[in-house]
């Protein structure tokens, strides 16, 4: 196998030689681009080789084969030449721009339209925010050439490289703000398994980060679709996302590619600044899996998008408008929202309670244990799992405790899907559980619920001990907290100036 062990350290060490790289996250921004490259290439081998007149949309001498790989006597682009190359031909080119000499058009930048195929289209989609950081083309040439190793063309060498991709982003855990757009694998793992993803089912994520909760979703159908080439295009067909930020979108979509899916629908926008209007013409799911961002305030804009009773000022709220909305009848959702969306007590979050309870099937909400996504944030948060079958009648609550031996996950020691194995046991032999005198497992009717203001902060972890926190940490969680409540504070004051007839 021509990939070598620590790759990812080897390519980290020279990028720290590199002037132009600074923090964690524009190394993962630089390395992913050449990724994404590198396996678009191998990709392209196998759509050549299985369609009449394949045509790249990327020029010939653009594509990875034709500048990034040695000839046959060793040489290739380097130093100034492929510094100046990367920047004034390669980026300007994939992000749709002509690159000129005087007035001749050296090559047309690539163009999309409605009737260009999603495997092209992602080629400029990807490149539109990307960035070239590194300022030094002799380190730059020695990047792509560990990249190069890789023979993504190889089956067990593209599925091999998952695990590697796998650390790549565990990665982003601890790179700053970044870590907002990795789900632990055990909690997306989780969740598959119990909504029971099925091939021909459509999945979709609308702020799908790097691809996680779909990753989960394509292994557990992977099997099935290798049984057929009727059963390889439906899984193909699959998953459907939407990512806001440059950075998750190309490991999004890279990701996509590695996990054999052609056509990667993984959208680069905004997902909340579509008019719900618009969404009773818009595809519906049959499941959708999400961790929203949460803690964020979105303009007033984008909450205008939203029906008077449902406009809150808390991301995560707004994204739980959009699975109501972009559910299909019949189908199911597992998504992850923090403690502060379960004790909510302001107009918008009880209407969006209120609406989930009477017009859908919440039948679980699994409590999770603190720092599940250390060191990124210390929120609580919890998992929803609802379906769009009928009004909810009765909600069971279930407090996964933190395993034994553990006083907090980080990043050496994680969150396993192993520590799943309680829940999982549960799940389908549901019974109330109660430990010290306070619940851990207990069902609910939707008239208790009600009769709680819609509370639903039930069977969370009374006997929890104090958690020393790290002072940046400590800050962080402060912040966090601030952010929340300053969004609520937002919200009463628009209502009252409201009241008062300003603007």
């Amino acid at each position: 196998m021509a990939m070598q062990s620590g790759f990812i350290k080897r390519i980290r060490d020279i990028m720290r030689m590199d002037a132009g790289i600074n923090g964690d996250a524009q190394r993962i921004e630089q390395m992913v681009w050449m990724l994404f490259l590198k396996v678009y290439d191998a990709k392209e081998d196998d759509w050549e080789l299985n369609e009449d007149n394949y045509e790249s949309i990327i020029p010939e001498d653009l594509r990875w084969r034709n500048w990034a790989k040695a000839d046959e006597n060793g040489h290739a682009m380097t130093g100034d030449k492929l510094l100046s190359f990367v920047n004034n031909t390669l980026f300007p080119v994939l992000k749709g721009n002509d690159v000129k000499e005087s007035e001749k058009v050296l090559y047309e930048g690539i163009q999309v339209t409605p009737d260009t195929p999603i495997k092209k289209a992602i080629v400029k989609s990807t490149f539109e925010d990307a960035n070239n950081y590194m300022k030094d083309g002799i380190l730059l040439r020695q990047v792509i050439n560990i990249i190069d190793e890789i023979d993504f063309t190889e089956y067990e060498e593209r599925h091999a490289f998952g695990s590697i991709y796998e650390s790549f982003l565990k990665d982003l855990q601890s790179a700053g703000n970044s870590g907002e757009y990795y789900t632990p694998r055990a909690v997306t793992d989780f969740v598959v398994k119990v909504t029971k993803p099925r091939l021909g089912e459509r999945v979709a994520d609308f702020a799908c980060g790097t691809g996680g909760f779909l990753v989960s979703a394509l292994n557990e159908l992977y099997e099935e679709s290798l049984k057929s080439n009727e059963n390889k295009e439906i899984y193909n067909n699959t998953v459907y996302g939407v990512e806001k930020k440059a950075l998750p979108h190309i490991l999004c979509v890279t990701n996509m590619l590695l996990h054999d899916i052609d056509n990667p629908e993984i959208i680069h926008g905004n997902t909340l600044e579509t008019d719900y209007k618009e969404y009773r013409k818009m595809e519906k799911f049959d499941l959708v899996l999400m961790n929203p961002p949460y803690g964020g305030n979105e303009k007033d804009s984008v909450k205008a998008n939203f029906p008077m009773e449902l406009r809150s000022s808390e991301t995560a709220d707004l994204f739980m408008d959009i699975i109501m909305f972009r559910l299909k009848k019949d189908g199911r959702c597992g998504i992850i929202l923090p403690d502060g969306f379960l004790f909510g007590t302001d107009n918008a979050k009880v209407n969006i309670k209120k609406k989930l309870l009477e017009e859908f099937n919440l039948h679980t909400v699994i409590r999770m244990p603190h720092s599940v996504f250390a060191p990124y944030t210390s929120i609580t948060t919890n998992i929803l799992f609802f379906d769009n079958t009928q009004p909810t009648e009765e909600t069971w609550f279930y407090r996964l405790d933190m395993p034994e031996g553990y006083k907090n996950f980080s990043k050496t020691k994680p969150m396993k899907l192993e520590h799943f194995a309680p829940a999982l046991e549960w799940w389908d032999n549901r019974e109330e559980i109660e430990v010290d005198g306070f619940p851990k497992a207990k069902k609910y009717t939707v008239d208790e619920i009600a009769a709680n203001g819609y509370n639903i902060d039930l069977c969370g972890f009374p006997h929890e001990e104090e958690e020393i926190l790290d002072p940046m940490d400590l800050i962080n969680q402060y912040q966090e907290k601030r952010a929340s409540l300053n969004a609520e504070i937002d919200h009463v004051l628009e209502k009252i100036t409201s009241m008062l007839g300003g603007n």
